[in-house]
Order: C-alpha cells, then structure tokens, then sequence
C-alpha cells in the first residue's frame, strides 16, 4: 500500500468505524479530536468496536455466522475467513490506532485525510482552511458527509484536484459499500486511489459519476427518516408502532426510528437544520416540528445508541 498513513478528522460514530476498520486492514491511523474531551470520547468508542469485531468473528465462527444476512464481508470473505487470522487483526488494529489532539502532529504525515466531522458547511470549510497549510503536497483529502457536496468545499481545501467524497454506510464492517464521488475539479488520478484505498479496506467502492446531494444510500434513506419522523411529530403514530408498519409490512430489520438512534440524533438534528427554512407550504414535510423534537432528545442527553438511550433504551 503506497498510501500506508490514514488520518481520521474526527472519532465520532463513523470516524471511529473508519479508523478501526482501516487499522485492521493494516494501515497506520491517526484520529485527531478537537479536544482531550473528545480525543477520550474517541478511545472509547475504539474499545467498544475492538469489542464489537471479536464478538462478530467468534459468531462468524458458528453455523448462525455463515448466514449471509448474518456474515460481516469487511471482516473477512467466506472463502478467507480464519478465526484467529482475524482475531489476530484485530489485536493489530489496536496498535495501529493513535490519538491526537495537537493538529500539526496529526496531519503532517498524513497520504490520505478522511474528514468526519460535524455535519455543518461552516464548520468543515474553517477545518479544511486549517489544515491547507500542514499537509504535505501529495495529500489527498476526503470528507465523508452525509448530504453536503463536495464542491462546495473544495476551494477551502487549497488542492481541489485532491479533494472528493467518500461516503460509508454505518456498521461498516457488515454493511460494507463506500461511495466515491468526484467534484469538477478532482483529478482522474485521486479519484483512482480512493477507489482502490475503499477495496483495500475491504468495502465494496461505489462510484459516482455526477455530484448528488446523498449521494447513493442517504438518497434514498433520508426522505424514508423524514417520512418516519413527520409521523411523529404530526401525532400521526409513535416511533414503536412507526416502526413496526415497516418492518413487519416490509421484512426490514429495523425501521426508521431504530435507524436513527443508529446514526445518532445529532446528526439527524444536523441534517433537518439544513430544511426549517424552506416555507411550511412548500415543505414536504413538518420539518419545524422534526427541528423541535430532536433538540429535545439532545438536550436530555439521548443521543442514541452512543449514550444508552434515544428513541429506545439500549
């Protein structure tokens, strides 16, 4: 791997699976975190996954494992699978897993830059200006957001021609795709690379050939959360009850609230932040009320399945 020094923007939900999930395919990974506050936040939620991977490989060991809705293909293919092969991976992981707060120890070495910070525009073209000046020449940089395109941030980056998305479904080592989209202005070369650094920590890379808010997945999942929610909100029905209709009716593992709790409410709240100005007779949905409802959750402290309790008790 000729890009062998990863560092993690943030050690959140997803920044955290990142980290892990690149570590365990053997490369070096640095987490910067804004503060000791978070940098702790973050090492924590390495535990947790450290945690979470042998206790998804020691089932993967067993007859229930080898069901495909079951199996984590980030973790290892069926042909590939070996237990302690991969146990072994994971122990490495750790030691390839460092922390930093300080933002020119974290990036000054860095060949790829994978941003996952909070879901705001502001906010990650102030962090790209940061680190224009630290990094090195050939670095390239990625945000993983949500819903925001990249172009719109490429020009605070200092190197647009090394700048794209690359978006990951939550769970990443079982529902393993990685979105890879370009902006005008990125070069054919780095859009080559995130391509292959994707395959190398074994997701499923996705290409996109047109910029889209949403990319593929949040396409698609987004309206289905606003959908769940504006029945909320609109007295229609609660989350419990929200969530069988889809499940029970579709087969679906989990329904829209179940997910949300998975995402978290922050960025949930983030997203829905980006809509209560659209006027009420032209929105789709009650967005004011999605607005309310969520920063009552995170004013309690439910934040989701990261703190214990969101719309279920975990």
């Amino acid at each position: 791997m000729n890009n062998k020094n990863i560092v993690i923007a943030g050690g959140g939900v997803l920044g955290s699976q990142i980290a892990f999930q690149s570590a365990y395919c053997g490369y070096n990974v640095t987490i910067w975190s804004l503060s000791e506050d978070a940098k702790n936040i973050a090492i924590d939620k390495i535990n947790k996954l450290k945690a979470t991977y042998i206790d998804t490989i020691n089932k993967m060991d067993t007859p229930e494992g080898k069901n495909p809705t079951v199996w984590a293909q980030g973790i290892s293919s069926f042909e590939e699978f070996n237990r302690e092969t991969c146990l072994t991976k994971v122990e490495n992981a750790m030691n390839l897993i460092h922390h930093e707060v300080d933002m020119n120890e974290a990036f000054k070495n860095a060949d790829i830059i994978v941003e996952s910070i909070v879901e705001n525009l502001k906010i990650k073209n102030d962090f790209f200006k940061k680190i224009s000046t630290i990094i090195p020449a050939q670095t390239i940089v990625v945000t993983n957001s949500s819903t925001l395109l990249p172009s719109k941030m490429a020009s605070f980056t200092g190197r647009p021609d090394k700048f794209l998305a690359l978006h990951f479904a939550n769970s990443i080592w079982r529902n393993n795709t990685a979105e890879v989209m370009a902006q005008s202005k990125t070069s054919e070369e780095s859009f080559n690379t995130i391509m292959e650094f994707a395959n190398n920590i074994k997701m499923i890379a996705l290409p996109l050939h047109k910029e889209k808010n949403g990319y593929l997945l949040n396409s698609m999942l987004v309206p289905f959360l606003f959908a769940g929610l504006d029945l909320y909100v609109n007295g229609i029905s609660d989350p419990e009850n929200i969530d069988k209709a889809w499940t029970i009716g579709t087969g679906a593992p989990h329904g829209p609230f179940r997910i949300l709790d998975t995402v978290g409410l922050r960025t949930a709240y983030n997203i829905v932040l980006m809509y209560v100005k659209v006027p009420s007779f032209l929105a789709p949905y009650n967005f004011k009320g999605m607005e309310k409802l969520l920063k009552k959750y995170i004013d309690e402290g439910k934040l989701g399945k990261e703190t214990g309790e969101g719309f279920y008790k975990y």
